[in-house]
């Protein structure tokens, strides 16, 4: 009769899951990428190789996994990240080590708005949608990029986060989707309407992988609630 396998779930360092058969001793990776990850940043960051693969085997051993099925299956994983190119060149740095990018809070509820503000607001954030609904983000960017050239002194990072808040008002009147990068893109022209000029960042990560839109006014990222991190979304353009 067959043998009926015992599985359970061994939890990764960091996140992830493995699915393993303790009766048969095979392993089965439930969710790859998040091994592929934890490896691959232990590899980047400079870990040797025989000491990150210890470190994953001594990990998945101590939830019941056999030594040398894990030890097995983890090398031949290092050796497809190898294949890939993955490992030759190191992690792409982030920007600002953890804790060091200043990042300013969304301005209160009871922030009262000059009505040129709220015009600029609405103003760019209808532009901001009409160009992402209706365009390829190669023409929002390529707007960007045209308006970008315009010669306009700075923001100050009070009239960012007042553009910013005015934006995020509009906002709650579309019945549609106005996230990040409705947001940002819609501070940014409005910041244009005002003859003021922000920077409108687009970045992303991995493991796990996302995307996430802003604007920075002197260096500071405008308008991110608690919850939201630059970091470690690493920039990709930049206007």
């Amino acid at each position: 009769m067959p043998v009926t396998p015992r599985l359970y779930t061994a939890r990764l360092p960091g996140g992830g899951a493995a699915v393993m058969d303790t009766r048969t001793r095979r392993g089965r990776w439930r969710h790859f990428n998040a091994t592929a990850a934890h490896l691959w940043h232990q590899l980047t960051d400079g870990t040797p190789l025989e000491q990150a693969l210890d470190h994953l085997i001594d990990h998945f051993t101590r939830q019941g996994a056999a030594p040398n099925t894990a030890r097995t299956d983890l090398t031949a994983l290092a050796t497809q990240l190898r294949q890939l190119g993955m490992l030759n060149t190191p992690a792409a740095p982030a920007p600002h080590p953890p804790g060091e990018q200043a990042i300013r809070p969304v301005l209160p509820e009871t922030t009262r708005l000059t009505a040129a503000d709220r015009a600029a607001g609405a103003a760019g954030l209808a532009a901001a949608l009409l160009l992402l609904r209706c365009a390829p983000i190669r023409i929002p960017i390529a707007a960007a990029r045209r308006l970008a050239r315009v010669s306009l002194p700075p923001a100050t990072t009070e009239e960012a986060d007042r553009l910013f808040w005015a934006v995020r008002r509009a906002g709650r009147s579309w019945p549609g989707r106005v996230a990040c990068l409705e947001e940002s893109l819609g501070c940014f022209f409005a910041a244009c309407m005002r003859g003021r000029r922000l920077t409108w960042v687009i970045g992303a990560r991995t493991a796990p992988a996302a995307a996430h839109a802003w604007v920075q006014a002197h260096g500071e990222v405008i308008g991110q609630d608690p919850a939201e991190r630059v970091w470690p979304y690493v920039p990709a353009l930049r206007i």
